[in-house]
């Protein structure tokens, strides 16, 4: 594989459409989905996607600035924000909140809103944030006392490819990883990995084998819990690749193969992100039902019988 060539951040802006219309009031999203959690049931897990300002690092591969504001939010909005979906949603032992960034980032989540925060999502079983493994430090574990339950903190690691993951302009290396898992771990914080399936410049073979090799990777030096996510190419330098040739989206067959593989690891709770992936399929007589497969490897770790399909063959 030739070097992946170094996309500038301008040039990533420069290929971005708008930016979508959000409010400071209240998430741009919100829903309640199941998940398997560390003790083996299957449970309700509020998911907030929190409006807040744009992540200061511009990866490549990432579509989450789209529902992000230029600046900072008011001291007040997070905690409102938390209130609104709280109130509208049912009820559920765990919550993530998700703010297309990094939640310790005090641009993104002002420092003063963190005890308010803490307020209301203590009395969840499990509390589940994202940030970057660079801004991982000592304001994790002093967030995990202020909320006095289970707090998890998810990281981009995206890769282990040596040549890819600098070329997704991410800003970190492995080692960067390591010692914010060792940090994280060392204060009684769970950490899970999303890990990329589908990456530009790498065919589907090739991506199937790093997709798995990040998870090894990831349960080896400690973290508990990963997700493989497909790529999407949905607008800007991704799109641009796509056209090129440079990056071909993961069929669902990939998916599925990638979803048995991490899950017969035994490492650790390992499952694939299912939201729209009907669209990696070839074969419509077939999807839903793998598809639905994948949500039981999902919630059971376990590998079903597969879904064969006298249409497609598989």
């Amino acid at each position: 594989m030739p070097t992946p060539p170094h996309i500038t951040d301008a040039a990533i802006l420069a290929a971005r459409p708008a930016k979508n219309v959000v409010y400071l009031d209240k998430p741009y999203a919100f829903l309640v989905e199941s998940e398997r959690t560390a003790r083996g049931s299957v449970e309700d897990v509020a998911t907030l996607f929190l409006t807040n300002r744009e992540c200061p690092f511009r990866c490549l591969m990432c579509d989450l600035w789209e529902n992000t504001t230029d600046d900072i939010v008011p001291v007040g909005a997070i905690p409102a924000q938390i209130d609104y979906a709280i109130e509208r949603l049912p009820p559920a032992r765990h919550i993530k909140l998700y703010n297309s960034g990094n939640f310790f980032d005090a641009k993104a989540i002002p420092r003063e809103d963190l005890s308010a925060i803490a307020d209301r999502v203590r009395d969840f079983d499990t509390v589940i944030v994202e940030n970057h493994p660079r801004l991982c430090g000592n304001a994790c574990g002093r967030f995990r006392d202020q909320i006095g339950t289970d707090l998890e903190i998810a990281l981009g690691l995206e890769t282990i490819h040596p040549d890819i993951l600098p070329a997704l302009n991410k800003r970190m290396t492995l080692d960067d990883v390591e010692r914010a898992v060792g940090l994280l771990v060392g204060d009684d914080i769970a950490v899970r990995a999303f890990v990329l399936l589908g990456l530009p410049w790498l065919d589907e073979p090739a991506a199937i084998e790093w997709a798995i090799r990040s998870v090894e990777f990831a349960f080896s030096i400690g973290v508990g819990c990963c997700n493989v996510i497909p790529t999407r190419a949905k607008h800007g330098v991704m799109t641009q690749l796509e056209r090129t040739g440079d990056f071909q989206p993961p069929s669902l067959t990939a998916l599925e193969y990638v979803a048995e593989a991490t899950v017969s690891l035994g490492r650790g709770r390992a499952f694939v992100d299912l939201w729209d992936a009907e669209r990696l399929a070839a074969c419509a007589a077939c999807a839903s039902r793998r598809i639905e497969r994948m949500r039981k490897i999902n919630f059971t770790q376990r590998i079903p019988p597969a879904v064969t399909c006298n249409l497609c063959g598989k």
